[in-house]
């Protein structure tokens, strides 16, 4: 199989910076530092004991240490950069790195706001510089089944889709709360799934431990096909879920994103003729099928669709665009629940209206 961090027939290896050592950045760099083809050449974090320890021990050479992330990009000989820093310095650092030529993965979400995604997706598109939004979910192999049994047919008609994210309070998130720490994945995955963006948003919001932001959201999406969405996203059940099922006319799928398993339950019209089996189970349960899918981190798996968009130049697989629609998403379901009404969601540039408009 093609190297995805190597041109074909070529030795180099590619060249890698990143900037951001929290959770997410240290994710990253423990698979970056695992890729054969891949170097990391450098890494950027304002904390000296963090960014000591990223910058050795790895299997290949040292790597080079910056306390400011726009040093690195100006400074550093790479081919492309990580994005893992706080979601308010993207929009800067995006742009130093466009600005370079340089591919840039943004961790989702990629801006603090829906302007400041348009920014950076405009100035990829007018360098011709690729921008992939790091929303991981849509690598996870049981989301990629789920959406190959959907392109083949197994529900027809999807009715409703429902994304649950829980899990404890994470003490290291103080800037942002849940919708969008996390219901930015959720947002993008409910798009993904109906093939579309919703048009109306309604939701509610609860602030129970975290200091300043909120922890509970309870979201509900319409699309224009009819289909409707839920979000079900909170940092209170002492144990982890996510979960993702859709509902439609040839009956339901499942997927846990944890397990990476994916379930099919058929629809069934007919009563099963057996009374007391239908007290039990219901009056027209179907038969399930259960998939056995080939495990793979997530995380890998994105970088490695990087790789690949960089040296094949093909088109990112989760683009600047879709991510400016997850975010779009997110502030409206954030909106809603601050205002206590329906937000009805316009179509972006790019949809109905040239992108080069804002320009």
């Amino acid at each position: 199989m093609a190297d995805p961090w190597r041109p074909a027939g070529s030795e180099r290896e590619l060249r890698v910076g990143l900037a951001g050592l929290g959770s997410m950045g240290r994710n990253h760099l423990r698979v970056l530092r695992a890729r054969p083809g891949c170097r990391l050449v450098a890494v950027a974090d304002p904390v000296p004991e963090v960014l000591a320890a990223a910058t050795s021990g790895g299997d290949g050479p040292d790597a080079l240490g910056f306390a400011e992330p726009l040093a690195m990009i100006a400074e550093a000989d790479l081919d492309a950069v990580v994005l893992a820093a706080p979601t308010t310095s993207h929009l800067s650092l995006a742009l130093a790195a466009i600005e370079r030529g340089l591919p840039v993965l943004i961790e989702k979400p990629l801006a603090a706001s829906v302007d400041e995604g348009l920014e950076i997706l405009l100035a990829a598109r007018r360098r011709g510089v690729p921008v992939q939004v790091g929303h991981v979910e849509r690598f996870n192999p049981a989301v990629l089944e789920l959406g190959r049994l959907l392109g083949e047919g197994w529900l027809s008609t999807i009715y409703a889709i429902a994304s649950r994210r829980a899990g404890p309070f994470p003490a290291r998130i103080r800037d942002v709360g849940v919708t969008i720490d996390l219901a930015t994945h959720d947002a993008d995955i409910l798009s993904w799934v109906a093939g579309e963006r919703p048009n109306r948003v309604y939701a509610e919001l609860a602030q129970r431990i975290h200091a300043s932001h909120e922890d509970l959201l309870f979201g509900l999406l319409r699309f224009p096909s009819g289909a409707t969405g839920m979000l079900d996203v909170n940092w209170l059940t002492p144990e982890k879920r996510r979960e993702l099922t859709v509902i439609g006319e040839g009956g339901m799928l499942s997927a846990s994103y944890l397990t990476q398993d994916v379930w099919f339950t058929e629809s069934v019209t007919a009563p099963s003729g057996w009374d007391e089996l239908a007290r039990v189970r219901g009056d027209a349960e179907g038969a399930a099928v259960r998939f056995a899918l080939r495990r793979v981190e997530p995380l890998r798996a994105e970088l490695e669709a990087f790789a690949r968009c960089i040296v094949e130049d093909t088109v990112e697989p989760v683009t600047a665009h879709d991510g400016c629609r997850a975010l779009a998403a997110a502030l409206a379901v954030r909106d809603s629940a601050a205002n206590s009404r329906t937000v009805r969601l316009l179509d972006m540039p790019g949809e109905r209206r040239p992108l080069e408009a804002l320009a």
